[in-house]
This record gives C-alpha cells, structure tokens and sequence, in this order.
C-alpha cells in the first residue's frame, strides 16, 4: 500500500514509518520540523530512517538511504495548496495522521499554534482524503479527552464533554470533525486514543526523558500532585503494533463502519513514584525529587479499557513497565553518549 505518514520526525511517527517500511509498503513522512522541542532528536530520528539532514528543504521530497520504499518531506499540514499537490501526485491509499502541537501545559501559554495545527492542519488532512479517495484515514487522538474523569478504566463510552486543557479540546474536536466526514463523505476514519507513551526516542518534554536526563545529571526532578499521580505508561512498541492493527484493516472491513474509535494503552496504571524508582534502578541513581502541587490542564490518573480494542483487532500489550524502563534506559544512555 502507498501510506503518507504524517508526524514522521516524531517520537510515534518514527517508529510507525521504520515499521510500515519494513513490512514493505510505500510510505511517505511528513514533518514540519518545528522547535516545539529539540530540532535536532527530530533529525536524529530522521537519519535512523535513512533521511539526510542536508538533503531536507521546505516541500521538497527527499529519498531515503536507508529504506528504498521510503521518502521524506518537510512541510506544514497547515499548508493545504502543497497537502492537496501531494496527494494529487501521490494518490496515497491510506493515511496515519500523526502531526500535532503536543503538550497540555504548553497550550495553556500558546493557544494559536494549537488550533492551526490541531484544527486548521486536520480539517485539511480531512479535505485531502474526501477529495483524493483515500480508503482510510488513521488520527492520533489522545486520553486526555477523558479530562477528570473518575470512573477507571477509562471506556470509549465515557462521555468526554469536560477537557480540562486546550490540547484535550483540539483531540476531542478531531474525533467529532472526523465522525462528521465519515457519516457525510463515507470516508472511513479510526482514532486511536493513546496512553501516555514511553520508549527508545522519545519527546524530551515528557516525564520518562525529564526524569532521566536529570537524574544523570544530578538535578531536581519536579513530582507533580506530590506524588499521588498514576499513568497508564504504554511503551512504543504495542502502540506501533496497534497501529499496524488498524492500517492493515482491509478495505471491504472499513466500508462496513466508516467510524472507530478505541483507547491504545497498557491498562495497568503506575504511580509515578513507582516509574521514577524503576528509572532510578536502571540509571543506578537516586533521583533528587520536589514534590510540588497539581498543575493546570493535568490529571491524577489514566487507566485504559483496550476491551473494544481487543475485540476488533485482538490487541493486548505485552510489555511490562520494568522491561519497558530497561529498553528505554539503554536507548538514553547510548543517545546521551553520542550527544
């Protein structure tokens, strides 16, 4: 299948392209490269899949060395003259839609990047694939739609009217956007609601690469609500394979329901105290915690309900938070070198 990946510099976007590559088919990625955090992970994970830094300009594709079933461009989903010359061109078949401002707490300071990207950026992804008939469009949506909600686990029956962040507000409008072109356009579209995931390459503005890299160098790692948060930690590798699951939906399937939405998660909440003691163990360093209150846009706990996944597609993850952790340290610590 031809497959536009979009998010590709990404910690997900990544590990989706290296697998669908490597299944063979031809995918093309995606990024805008901002500096939302670190340029340069991004290029990092961008010569893993065989993308010459050098080679990278604006709406320009660039061949990988790497996979010969790959291509890279640099381009803003917010720019819908290049998305709509690209997909004329291309002719993708289907779509995994992961380019999106992240972060809770930084939405709270900046609101406009939030709704180009989130809003603008996937209405026009939605145009692109009711008008160049692509079979199937696969989104990033988040747990974060489930804002405060107390009843755990956390269902795709939940009512998810309350976000308590814009980022929360923008995921829950891409599942509502997306529900309306499918019952219009018969486009079909799969969210995937993802639980807080952890592993080799990940975004350095979350609590796994925050907490090691400044254990390693001896600083205060800040603990949020004084410790009493738990998450439902999903390492990268069952969410690639969840991924993969809904990609590889056949097309006379998704014309028998053009709408899905599952959560994507581990289901087995950790307190955060608990991950911290796992890193501390593999780092063999004792981290220096502040315990500090609840911040704005954050919630005490998420806990998946994967039931309506497992049933569809016969999804459970499979790797533990200590094989995890290990898997992730031993990536950092070799990055880290390298740096």
């Amino acid at each position: 299948m031809k497959i536009l990946v979009t998010g590709a510099g990404g910690f997900i976007g990544f590990h989706v392209v290296n697998a669908l590559c490597e299944l063979g088919h031809d995918v093309v990625g995606l990024d805008n490269i901002n500096n939302y955090y670190d340029v340069n992970l991004k290029y990092a994970r961008l010569a893993e899949s065989g993308i010459n830094r050098n080679q990278v300009e604006n709406n320009s594709i660039v061949d990988s060395v790497k996979y010969d079933n790959y291509r890279f461009v640099k381009a803003d989903i917010v720019d819908l003259k290049f998305l709509e010359e690209l997909f004329n061109i291309e002719r993708f078949e289907k779509v995994v839609h992961l380019a999106a401002q992240a972060g809770v707490r930084y939405s709270i300071e900046n609101p406009h990047v939030y709704i180009q990207s989130n809003i603008v950026g996937f209405v026009n992804i939605l145009e692109c694939c009711r008008h160049y008939n692509v079979h199937h469009l696969v989104y990033a949506s988040s747990s974060s739609v489930y804002g405060t909600n107390e009843k755990v686990p956390f269902s795709e029956e939940d009512r998810v009217d309350y976000p308590i962040s814009l980022y929360a507000a923008t995921k829950k409008s891409n599942e509502l956007m997306a529900y309306t072109y499918s019952h219009l356009y018969q486009l079909p579209t799969t969210g995937l609601r993802f639980f807080t995931v952890y592993g080799p390459w990940g975004r350095p503005d979350m609590a796994p690469m925050l907490f090691a890299n400044a254990i390693i160098k001896g600083e205060p790692i800040k603990v949020f609500n004084n410790g009493n948060m738990e998450r439902d930690f999903t390492y990268i590798e069952d969410v690639v394979n969840g991924v993969l699951m809904v990609v590889g939906a056949p097309f006379s399937a998704l014309k028998k329901v053009d709408y899905e939405l599952y959560n994507l998660g581990c289901s087995n909440p950790i307190f955060l105290l608990d991950f911290i003691s796992e890193l501390e163990e593999e780092l063999g360093i004792d981290a220096n915690k502040i315990f500090i209150p609840m911040q704005p846009g954050d919630v005490k706990k998420t806990y998946a309900s994967t039931s309506r996944f497992n049933l569809a597609y016969g999804y459970f993850a499979r790797t533990n938070i200590h094989d995890g952790v290990r898997e992730f340290t031993r990536w950092f610590k070799q990055y880290m070198n390298n740096q």
